[in-house]
Protein backbone atom coordinates (compact mmCIF):
# COMPACT_ATOMS: atom_id res chain seq x y z
CA UNK A 1 0.00 0.00 0.00
CA UNK A 2 1.63 3.27 -0.87
CA UNK A 3 1.97 6.32 1.05
CA UNK A 4 0.04 8.83 -0.42
CA UNK A 5 1.79 11.66 1.53
CA UNK A 6 5.34 10.89 0.60
CA UNK A 7 7.39 12.83 2.84
CA UNK A 8 10.21 12.68 0.96
CA UNK A 9 11.75 11.37 -2.69
CA UNK A 10 15.49 10.23 -3.41
CA UNK A 11 16.87 10.01 -6.41
CA UNK A 12 19.45 7.17 -6.85
CA UNK A 13 21.96 6.09 -9.85
CA UNK A 14 23.62 2.84 -8.84
CA UNK A 15 26.76 1.62 -10.84
CA UNK A 16 28.74 -1.61 -11.27
CA UNK A 17 27.41 -4.93 -12.62
CA UNK A 18 23.60 -3.92 -12.68
CA UNK A 19 22.35 -3.94 -15.86
CA UNK A 20 21.37 -8.22 -17.02
CA UNK A 21 21.14 -8.96 -13.41
CA UNK A 22 17.62 -8.98 -12.48
CA UNK A 23 18.21 -5.51 -10.62
CA UNK A 24 15.31 -3.65 -12.03
CA UNK A 25 12.41 -6.12 -11.38
CA UNK A 26 14.11 -7.13 -7.85
CA UNK A 27 14.25 -3.14 -7.42
CA UNK A 28 10.61 -2.96 -8.14
CA UNK A 29 9.23 -5.67 -5.66
CA UNK A 30 11.25 -4.55 -2.51
CA UNK A 31 10.06 -0.46 -3.49
CA UNK A 32 6.37 -2.05 -4.27
CA UNK A 33 6.89 -4.33 -0.92
CA UNK A 34 8.28 -1.03 1.44
CA UNK A 35 5.14 0.57 -0.20
CA UNK A 36 7.48 3.26 -2.59
CA UNK A 37 5.96 5.07 -5.35
CA UNK A 38 8.23 5.66 -8.17
CA UNK A 39 10.42 4.23 -11.44
CA UNK A 40 13.61 2.29 -12.23
CA UNK A 41 15.36 2.38 -15.42
CA UNK A 42 18.46 1.03 -17.21
CA UNK A 43 21.06 4.07 -17.91
CA UNK A 44 23.22 4.03 -21.35
CA UNK A 45 26.46 4.07 -19.00
CA UNK A 46 25.68 0.81 -17.34
CA UNK A 47 24.44 2.09 -14.79
CA UNK A 48 20.90 2.14 -13.07
CA UNK A 49 18.64 5.19 -12.23
CA UNK A 50 16.16 5.26 -9.73
CA UNK A 51 13.66 8.16 -8.06
CA UNK A 52 11.43 6.74 -4.96
CA UNK A 53 8.89 8.58 -2.62
CA UNK A 54 7.60 7.85 0.64
CA UNK A 55 8.40 7.36 4.27
CA UNK A 56 12.12 8.60 5.47
CA UNK A 57 12.59 5.16 6.92
CA UNK A 58 10.89 2.95 3.63
CA UNK A 59 13.21 4.83 1.63
CA UNK A 60 16.40 4.10 3.79
CA UNK A 61 15.34 0.70 3.76
CA UNK A 62 15.58 0.26 -0.14
CA UNK A 63 18.64 2.48 -0.01
CA UNK A 64 20.31 0.18 2.69
CA UNK A 65 18.97 -2.74 -0.20
CA UNK A 66 20.24 -1.24 -3.27
CA UNK A 67 24.05 -1.07 -2.04
CA UNK A 68 23.87 -4.81 -2.74
CA UNK A 69 21.06 -5.49 -4.71
CA UNK A 70 19.87 -8.79 -6.01
CA UNK A 71 22.24 -11.59 -5.57
CA UNK A 72 23.98 -11.84 -9.58
CA UNK A 73 24.56 -7.86 -8.76
CA UNK A 74 27.95 -5.96 -7.89
CA UNK A 75 27.27 -2.60 -6.94
CA UNK A 76 30.57 -0.08 -6.84
CA UNK A 77 28.57 2.52 -5.93
CA UNK A 78 25.13 4.88 -5.13
CA UNK A 79 25.16 8.17 -5.75
CA UNK A 80 22.09 9.43 -3.13
CA UNK A 81 20.30 12.68 -3.80
CA UNK A 82 17.30 13.97 -0.93
CA UNK A 83 14.60 15.41 -2.88
CA UNK A 84 11.10 17.07 -2.54
CA UNK A 85 8.51 14.92 -3.42
CA UNK A 86 6.77 15.44 -6.86
CA UNK A 87 4.17 12.62 -6.33
CA UNK A 88 4.35 11.92 -10.10
CA UNK A 89 3.19 8.26 -9.74
CA UNK A 90 0.96 5.64 -7.46
CA UNK A 91 2.98 2.82 -7.77
CA UNK A 92 6.85 1.96 -8.53
CA UNK A 93 7.29 0.90 -12.63
CA UNK A 94 10.12 -0.53 -14.08
CA UNK A 95 10.73 2.26 -17.49
CA UNK A 96 12.30 0.84 -20.55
Amino acid sequence: MMDTKASTRVHLVISGRVQGVWYRASAQREAQGLGLSGWVRNRADGGVEMVAEGSKAALEALLEWCRNGPPMAYVEAVQVRWEDPLHESQDFQVRH
